[in-house]
Order: structure tokens, then sequence, then C-alpha cells
């Protein structure tokens, strides 16, 4: 028998549900992409066009389809027993502080571990509801959350550099980079494969754990993988990168691909070229910098993780550090100059006016500017990265986004819980008037979940890509692709030593390593290192103050 009496509880938790995804989606997904935009191997459009596919096939095909009921039993369910409206009550009140600081922290450029942005909320309502909260060292315990602030970075640090030093001192720095790298990019392309296929079927819900899918099976599937795609590599992917780096063919583009062999061919059959004399390659360290104008001022008041300069202080930045580099003032245009500045004179109930806000509103989020920044100290980091040869990077591309796209793919598996999770919960418990520590997850509620996972990103996902991307250090698409490798390797390897990691922590920690492969500690921008481990710090507590206060309420309001 249903708790129909508590139907406005479901209807409560059902919005926040909602909301808690698009949020998880803006923040979260954002990290999977961020290198490769920043690094200009992607732009904004085609990553939010990814990220809808990534993360809803990650969720739909991957996403666990039964659901722990208390995230890492952070908090006791006994407490609850025999009482499931206020379970109900309880998963309501910790959607909503999940879904409330995810929307908050993303406004202002946080980026934040969505799963213990959610473990925050259950403690909140565990102190609330006078249930055992887990302080012990132990799986998902507080202590292990906090020592995660700590631990993920430094491991993704360490590996994310190590992968660099290889690109690094094997590739990029050799008398003849440009041959050295089409020898290895194949070989580094069958290495990303197979730690992305190992990191998809270790770490998807659906999946067995090692001891039971076997070592002999993950070894195979390492070694089928490498090999498998070494020779796709070989028969397809040289020829083309032979066409369009070697013999400086602008018509060939990434569609060209399956042309494999035929490219090897003087004058190659080629269908849908592009333009014949447009760029092989573009700029990767095109000067990102330009002078603040009160457009930018408007647009990013909101974004405290690293203020804008102005002209002025632009100057005395630049008397101050030598290497920075200025440029003239360059004009990007926004997406309310693109869209709404041509029909601002129409009357607004003018079609082609409402045609122009319909357009602002779905697109606003991937048409805009996440790559250049206004600020002269960025600037003078970004001054400290070494620079390389921009065909050499460009073989670099494809590793990136393979390995951006297999992240998201993860990510949809993995994190969709953490929004689903509470929702699932609550949902089984009005069904079934009992409580439930393992619950079934309907696919359905994965499908909403998936599809809001990719649009939290198109929609709002730009605050993060601008807070991981080029206001750390200066990126390329040699570096991204190292930080995202060297993510997932760690990430891999911590959920098999039991220790508490974050994709998030990963991912900047990853990016600070790499930094350092400057040997330079100005290479860094410190700055938006510590904004972003404050966010860390204090997702914790904050969502757990909301979640806990709510309940706190929700507990002890006078009723007739």
């Amino acid at each position: 028998m249903a708790l129909i009496k508590y139907d406005w509880i479901l209807a409560l938790i059902s919005i926040c549900f909602c909301i808690s995804s698009f949020g998880n989606g803006a923040n979260d997904v954002a990290n999977s992409y961020a290198t490769s935009v920043a690094a200009r191997t992607l732009t904004m459009p085609q990553v939010g066009f990814l990220s809808m596919i990534t993360e809803f096939v990650g969720a739909v095909a991957l996403g666990a389809r039964v659901t722990n009921t208390i995230k890492n039993g952070i908090i006791s369910i006994d407490r609850f027993e025999g009482n499931p409206g206020s379970l109900m009550l309880a998963m309501a009140s910790a959607e909503f502080g999940n879904a409330l600081w995810l929307i908050f922290a993303t406004s202002i450029g946080y980026p934040v571990s969505t799963t213990q942005t959610v473990v925050g909320a259950l403690i909140g309502v565990g102190i609330a509801a006078d249930s055992d909260v887990a302080w012990a060292w132990d799986d998902g315990s507080v202590s292990q959350v906090a020592a995660s602030w700590a631990i993920a970075p430094c491991l993704a640090a360490c590996f994310a550099a190590l992968v660099f030093s290889t690109v690094k001192f094997g590739v990029l720095e050799r008398h003849d980079a440009f041959k050295i790298g089409m020898r290895a990019i194949p070989f580094y392309l069958a290495f990303t494969s197979a730690i992305l296929a190992l990191f998809i079927v270790i770490e998807a819900p659906t999946a067995p754990s090692l001891e039971e899918f076997g070592a002999g099976k993950a070894v195979g599937i390492i070694l089928g993988v490498f090999f498998g795609v070494l020779v796709l590599a070989y028969i397809f992917f040289v020829p083309y990168l032979h066409r369009r780096l070697v013999k400086q063919d602008a018509r060939i583009k990434f569609y060209h691909i399956p042309l494999g062999p035929m490219l090897w061919k003087d004058d190659p059959f080629v269908y849908f070229p592009a333009t014949a004399d447009g760029p092989v390659v573009i700029d990767y360290y095109k000067n990102a910098y330009r002078i603040q104008t009160s457009s930018d001022a408007l647009e990013e008041s909101s974004d405290g993780s690293e203020r804008n300069t102005n002209a002025a202080d632009a100057s005395a930045m630049e008397k101050a550090n030598p290497l920075v580099v200025r440029t003239s003032q360059k004009h990007v245009v926004g997406p309310e100059e693109r869209f709404l500045g041509p029909t601002k004179h129409l009357p607004v109930v003018h079609p082609a006016r409402l045609w122009s806000w319909a357009k602002y509103l779905f697109l606003q989020g991937v048409t805009r500017d996440c790559v250049s920044h206004t600020s002269a100290h960025v600037q003078a980091t970004h001054a400290r990265a070494k620079q390389y040869d921009n065909h050499v990077e460009h073989l670099f591309t494809y590793c990136q986004v393979a390995s951006a796209m297999l992240m998201s793919i993860a990510h949809g598996s993995n994190d969709v819980a953490n929004a689903i999770g509470p929702w699932a919960a609550a949902y089984s418990t009005y069904q079934a008037n009992a409580v439930a520590t393992k619950v079934p997850t309907p696919v359905w509620a994965l499908v909403i979940a998936g599809f809001l996972l990719g649009a939290g990103f198109w929609f709002y996902g730009y605050k993060i890509i601008r807070a991981l991307g080029n206001r750390i250090t200066q990126l390329s698409p040699s570096r991204g692709f190292s930080v995202e490798l060297g993510a997932a390797i760690t990430v891999l390897l911590a959920s098999r030593l039991g220790l508490p990691v974050s994709t998030t922590q990963c991912l900047t920690g990853a990016t600070v390593g790499v930094a350092l492969m400057n040997f330079d500690v100005k290479a860094v921008n410190w700055r938006q290192v510590a904004f972003i481990f404050s966010g860390w710090v204090l997702t914790l507590p904050c969502a757990a103050l909301v979640s806990g206060l709510v309940m706190g309420m929700a507990l002890n309001t006078p009723h007739l």
C-alpha cells in the first residue's frame, strides 16, 4: 500500500532530483571536458553535443540498476526502521541540500565533488534525525572524505606528471619531435584506449568486482584493446595524419579517417572536403589574454575564481613581469550580443525577437568564450609554460578527445547514483510503505537523469570549464591528454586500494602536476588552486548545514 499521505514529499523530492541531476551535469560533467576546451582541442558546441551523448550512454547503459539508499553507509538506517515517512522526509531534505549546493557552487565556479556533496547532505540529515554518523576511518566515512582532499590530488599529480614526462622527454623535446610523434602516437592511442576500457569495465556499477571478473579476463581486455587499437591506428589513423600533416592537405578532416589506406595515394578521393586553402592545424598556444570590457565585468562579476583586471592593472603587471606578452584588445562576441543584439530594437512580441530569445536561451551555454581571459596574473602564469610545435601537439588531440569521452561515460555510470540515490529511496519507500537499504532503480529514472546530466552541462557547464581550464595553467593537447589519463589511472588504482578519491579532485591535481613539469612553480596559478580547494573544504559542511536545517525544521514544525 503506497504512502498516499506523503505524496507531497515525493513531488518535492522529484523536483529536487531533477535540479540535482542538472547541477551534477553542470559541475561534474564539465570536469571531463574542461582540459579539451582549454587546450582548443574541442569547441564548446562540440563538447555540448558529446556530453549529451556520453553522459546519457553512461547513465542508462552502465548506470546502477540497484542503488544504495544511504550513500556509502554514511548514516545508520536503523533510526528510520518502522517509520518510512521519516525516511522519505530525510531523503527529500538530503536531495534539497545536494541540489542547492551544486547549483550555488557552479554559479560561482567551484568545481566540487558531487559524491561528497550528497555525503555531506546525508550527514546533516543524520545529525538532525539523531542517527549514527560514520566518523571513524572506514569505507566512505567522513574521515576518509576529508583525507581525499589531499590524497586524490597528490596521487593524480604524480601520475599525470609521469605520463607527461614520457610525452615531454620522449616526443616534444626531441630533435625531430614530429617524426618521433608520428611513430609514437599509435602506441599512445592504444595505451589510452586500454586503460580507459579497463576503467569502464572495472568502475561501471553494473560490472562485477575485479575478483569476480577475474584478473585473467582483465589482462585479456587490456591486451586485446591495446593491440586491436594499435592495428586500427596503423591502418586508418597513420595514413590520415600523413595526408593532413605531412602532405599539408587542408581538405582532410577527422571524418576522413575511415578512408584509411586510400589516403596514401597522391590524389585520393575525398568526400565532403574542407577548404583547400584553410589551416592544417590551429595555433594551440594562441594568446588568450584580452583587456577587460564592461560586458566582461557584467558577465563574470559572479565568478569569484579569478578576478579580472583592467587595462591599468594589466600594464602594471606587464612592467612587473617581463614574461607577460601583451596583445591588442580583442572583442569577443558573447551570446547576448550575438542573439539578442540584432533584434533589441524590435517590439517584445515581434516574431523575430521571440526567435532570437529562443536561440539565446537554448544556445547561450555552449556559445560562450571559455578560453580567453582578462586576468594579467593568469597571463603571467601562462607565459611560464614552454610552447611546442603545433603539428606535434595536434597528434595528441585525438588521444585527448577519446580519454575525455570515456571519462564522461564513466562519470555518467558512476555519479548518476549521487542524484538518483535519495530519490530512489523515497520512491521505493512510497510504493512499498517500508524502509529498504537497497532499492531498484527504474530505467526511466536513469533516462531522465542521463538527459539532465547532459543538459546541465549544455546550459550551465561553462562556469566550471572556465574554472578548471586555462585559469590554472597553460594547457595544450599533450598536457590535456596527460591530465585526463593521469586522473583515470589514479581513480583506477585508488579504487583497488580502497582509497577515497573524487574525479574532480583527481583532475585538478593532475592539472597541477602537469603544470609543475615546467619546473617552475610560477607556472601554476596558486590563487585558482586555493579557490578550488576552498570549495572542496566547504562542500561537506555547507551541504550538511542546508540539509540538516531543512530536516530539523521539518521534524520540529508545530502541527495540529
